[in-house]
């Protein structure tokens, strides 16, 4: 990694508060959003009259920070905040949902008992449309952070980035406690973590299904689950009053929607058990029925393969392991080549293979710099990028920026993965992309076959797991509050009470009391607002520095330059106008001279009779007028910056 990357940090402040004035200073301040001007007989200000309804735009910089192991950590001038909620009355259970209950992604939730808490999951979230420039979103560990010296462990459930993504931006902050989690889950953890070699060493321990370990007073077991990633665990609690179980991300391995005999093995352990409370996956509580079984998944791809008689590339999740796995054995099984393409698809593949999950011939795996010294319908590309994500391997061969694969109409496509919310568009782009270039694409719509298969468990299946775990209490979780609804209601079908069903938020405080007897939703709630990952400054990004960011995005900004005589208040030259993203100045000339005329103007109205010269006054005068004249010239409303100077 860069060093200057890694060390370059950008942090972002809320705007301090402005101290009370003194009389002396009364003349020269204003209030920061009303428009004032200087009276000609004194140097005092008064009221200027707004010019009816405009609002102007304010332009919020940032500044930067430069650093190393350090820079992660918060702003040594700010005060930390103090949370004043409840202490945890002895013989309560307190479970706070962290992330993943407001969206997909960025999951954990914290459970506390006693003197004890533990934290299942540390996960990101990709950035959205209204997160631009940002990397990652975090869940909120303020609740945490003060309770650092409670926390026994982070248990992870499995090697998805929206489980261990945000553990390198967050474990130091609440401590660095020893993480819990199965082999692979393991190696994948500490992959990610060379990425970040400032940061103090994670303290792993690895467990396995069926182990026991205790946390502080806690006994903790574990179950494995069926997931689209090898080594994905259940978690059990055990408390006072009975078990907690979460099952982390889940669906079943079923035949015609009867689970096999593998699942009713591991989930008959709960016939025996006293479960106080479960919370379950509710991504896919909206969907009838089974999924497709994983394995219905390969052997199509089998068969795709075997009888492909032209260069095939896949395209699927990096993640998909099994998938992966499956994709590498059949091409070696029908005597053809695999190339890997895409960092993190050649980095899990290491990981496997490492662990002696996949086993295959020497040669079977080919360099892409050798694809051109075998026949193309030897030659299976696994490659990344089926979201449509820009700097992915298959956008990369779609836009012909490619070293070495040029897609041609001896081309086959084959895109095994649904898309995402919020990528439709760039999926659409990669498939016209390789249309025009003339492959021949099987999406997962399209196909007569099941080329894809969820991770997480349909309606049926959820249903099923519900009655075989039987909890007193439920909370949904994992998914958009919708989502979360529809799990509810599948609950009380079942025969749950709607007083022992509560659907929460994140930082919601959930109690069970009276000795396990009811579940109840504090007023008070944890922090919850969103944690951004910024480059590698890691803070509470303020509202306003996401909402300079779209007006940006939307208008652009226009910058002036002025220069004023500190003697006479006027203007020593005409100023400098910069534009970005609002107007092309070179067809604009007529727009910039009236403009100019506009500055002047307010620049020594403002400065008459004026001594010394005011200069945040004269800014804030400067921003309305040429803000609202260009509001009224171009519809538009670009950030107004000006940038006065005195000589």
């Amino acid at each position: 990694m860069n060093e200057k990357r890694r060390n370059r940090i950008r942090s972002f402040h809320a705007p301090e508060k402005q101290k009370s004035e003194t009389p002396s200073e009364k003349h020269t301040k204003t209030r920061p959003y009303s428009d004032t001007r200087p009276n000609k007989n004194n140097d005092s200000i008064r009221p200027r009259k707004s010019g009816g309804s405009f609002s102007r735009k304010r332009f919020s910089n940032s500044n930067s920070r430069f650093g190393s192991a350090e820079n992660q950590k918060k702003e040594t001038n700010q005060k930390p905040e103090t949370l004043s909620l409840p202490q945890l009355t002895q013989g309560n259970i307190r479970i706070i949902p962290l992330g993943g209950v407001e969206e997909i992604g960025k999951n954990m939730t914290a459970i506390e008992i006693g003197d004890d808490i533990i934290v299942i999951d540390s996960g990101f979230q990709f950035k959205d449309a209204d997160t631009p420039g940002v990397d990652y979103i975090l869940p909120n560990t303020k609740y945490l952070e003060e309770r650092k010296d409670k926390i026994r462990g982070v248990i992870i459930t499995h090697g998805h980035l929206d489980h261990i993504g945000g553990i390198p931006y967050i474990m130091y902050r609440i401590g660095n406690p020893p993480i819990y989690s199965r082999a692979l889950t393991t190696i994948m953890i500490k992959k990610r973590q060379e990425e970040f070699p400032q940061l103090p060493p994670l303290d792993i321990k690895l467990v396995e299904k069926e182990d026991t370990i205790f946390l502080g007073k806690l006994k903790v077991k574990f179950f494995a689950v069926t997931h689209t990633i090898p080594d994905s665990m259940g978690i059990i609690i055990e408390t006072p009053y009975g078990v907690i179980v979460t099952p982390g991300d889940i669906k079943l391995e079923h035949e015609d929607g009867i689970p096999t005999e593998r699942e009713q093995i591991e989930y008959a352990r709960f016939e025996k058990e006293k479960v106080l409370l479960l919370l379950m996956d509710s991504t896919n509580v909206d969907n009838p029925g089974f999924s497709t079984p994983e394995k219905l998944v390969c052997k199509n791809l089998e068969e795709i393969i075997r009888n492909t008689k032209r260069r095939l590339i896949i395209g699927t999740f990096a993640s998909q392991l099994e998938r992966v796995v499956s994709i590498i054995q059949a091409a070696e099984k029908n005597g053809k080549k695999i190339v890997i393409e895409g960092r993190s698809m050649k980095q899990n593949i290491e990981i496997v293979m490492s662990l002696g999950r996949l086993k295959v011939k020497k040669e079977t795996i080919i360099s892409v710099e050798d694809i051109e010294n075998y026949p193309p319908d030897r030659v299976v590309v696994l490659a990344t990028g089926a979201q449509g994500d820009e700097f992915a391997a298959l956008m990369r061969m779609s836009t012909k920026s490619h070293k070495y694969l040029k897609i041609g109409k001896r081309d086959t496509i084959l895109l095994s993965s649904s898309v995402i919310p919020g990528n439709e568009k760039s999926v659409q782009k990669l498939k016209d992309n390789l249309s025009r270039l003339g492959a021949k694409i099987i999406h997962y719509r399209t196909s007569d076959v099941f080329i894809h298969s969820t991770g997480h468990g349909n309606r049926g299946e959820l249903e099923w797991i519900h009655k075989k775990i039987k909890p007193k209490f439920f909370i949904p979780i994992h998914g958009n509050h919708y989502m979360l609804r529809i799990h509810e209601e599948l609950a009380q079908n079942l025969g749950m009470p709607e007083k022992n069903i509560i659907v929460p938020d994140n930082g919601m405080i959930i109690e069970i009391q009276d000795k396990g007897e009811k579940i109840v939703q504090l007023k008070q709630t944890a922090p919850s607002s969103p944690v951004m990952v910024d480059g590698f400054a890691v803070s509470d990004v303020q509202e306003v520095v996401m909402r300079d960011r779209k007006m940006l995005s939307d208008d652009g900004m226009f910058v002036i330059v002025a220069i004023i005589d500190l003697k006479t208040g006027k203007l020593r030259k005409s100023p400098d106008l910069i534009s970005r993203g609002f107007v092309y100045l070179r067809e604009s000339q007529e727009l910039l001279g009236l403009t100019r005329l506009v500055i002047k103007k307010s620049i020594e109205d403002s400065t008459r009779g004026m001594n010394p010269i005011n200069f945040d006054f004269i800014k804030n005068n400067v921003t309305d007028d040429v803000a609202r004249f260009l509001l009224q010239k171009t519809a538009k409303h670009p950030i107004v910056i000006p940038v006065v100077l005195g000589v």
